[in-house]
């Protein structure tokens, strides 16, 4: 548990998200299956599809750089380089490494991948946020960011999507500050990957109760009850984002309005960035929030966790946010690709 009145907070958010798209029914169609019944009961439109020449480190490279443009800082001034992902392209090579580089980062920076599932982003800002606060550093660089796996035909198929966020922390200029974090952990193993495998694997409706549902619930009921807050105090939350049916579920079993989560469901258009989502469902308010808004978010990675934050909006955030891309302009930006061209970009199509 971190909470103490030091001032620490976002100083600087970037995103970047692929502009190919392919369309849930456009998958459904492959299978056999009822298009418009999946896209309705997923609550997720289309996907967005990386690139062939895209993977998890050059789209954290594009989120670090707008992130570092809004700051307005040196990128030298960066002391610490977290990349969180279950999509790393190297088994052995990190991706921060190269990410810092490419950046512009010192030499002396701190750099380290992180792997926990969809939460690896926000172990990376927890990271982070206990470096500043204790002055090791002055600002660090935590990146939620992948290209994430689905088998053809599998379940994940439909919104396995790639996208990235960058956010940095530090004391000086802050445009959000974070109050308070913490995290609630179980060994639930709901969804994992061996050394070696292509795609995941998962326990169908498991991963909904007792993985998804509980670790959210009780993270956010934990956070709220040591600070003395209730939905009241919220002016949004955001959830993890695996379809838009998980989140809007999880707010109403916890008292939030619908219109208190909705700005934040960017997987309508995009998909499961995976790592990334809920840190871009966070950027998805910040490019709208004002000045004195409340944010609560809770992240969810399988096996099983989820780190909560509750932020408060500073004044600063208007004028800094002017010329970075928002993550509306990079949902509207799109090119659709049917299965074929798809199975291309993601390397499902084998050749001997």
């Amino acid at each position: 548990m971190l909470m103490d009145t030091t001032k620490v907070g976002i100083v600087g958010f970037g995103v970047y998200i692929p502009r190919f798209r392919i369309k849930v029914e456009e998958i459904a169609r492959i299978w056999g299956q009822p298009g418009e019944a999946v896209r309705k009961g997923l609550g997720v439109e289309e996907k967005s599809i990386p690139d062939m020449d895209e993977d998890t480190i050059t789209i954290s490279v594009e989120a670090a750089r707008n992130a570092v443009k809004m700051a307005g800082i040196l990128p030298e001034d960066i002391e610490a380089v977290y990349v969180g992902s279950e999509s790393h392209p190297y088994a052995v090579k990190p991706s921060a490494t190269i990410v810092s580089e490419a950046v512009g980062a010192a030499p002396i920076t701190t750099a380290a991948d992180l792997e926990f599932a969809c939460k690896a982003g926000t172990a990376g800002v927890q990271m982070c946020l206990g470096l500043v606060k204790s002055g090791i550093i002055n600002i660090g660089l935590a990146i939620g960011a992948d290209c994430s796996q689905g088998r053809p035909g599998d379940a994940l198929e439909y919104t396995a999507s790639a996208g990235a966020c960058a956010l940095l922390i530090g004391m000086d200029n802050i445009l959000v500050n974070i109050e308070h974090t913490e995290s609630f952990t179980t060994d639930t193993p709901d969804f994992w990957r061996r050394e070696g495998a292509t795609y995941p694997s998962h326990g169908g409706r498991f991963t909904g109760e007792p993985a998804y549902f509980r670790h959210i619930t009780n993270a956010a009921e934990n956070i709220m009850q040591n600070t003395n807050t209730t939905p009241d105090d919220y002016d949004y939350v955001v959830f993890h984002e695996p379809n838009s049916k998980f989140p809007l579920a999880t707010a109403k079993k916890l008292g939030f309005p619908k219109e208190k989560i909705v700005p934040s469901l960017a997987v309508r258009y995009i998909g499961n960035t995976y790592s990334a989502s809920s840190m871009i469902g966070l950027a998805a308010v910040l490019d709208i929030a004002k000045p004195g808004d409340r944010i609560l978010m809770v992240s969810y990675g399988s096996g099983s966790g989820s780190d909560a934050f509750i932020m408060n909006v500073e004044k600063g955030i208007v004028e800094s946010r002017k010329g970075i891309p928002k993550v509306q302009e990079y949902i509207n930006n799109k090119v659709y690709l049917d299965y074929s061209m798809y199975t291309k970009h993601r390397g499902k199509i084998k050749m001997n």
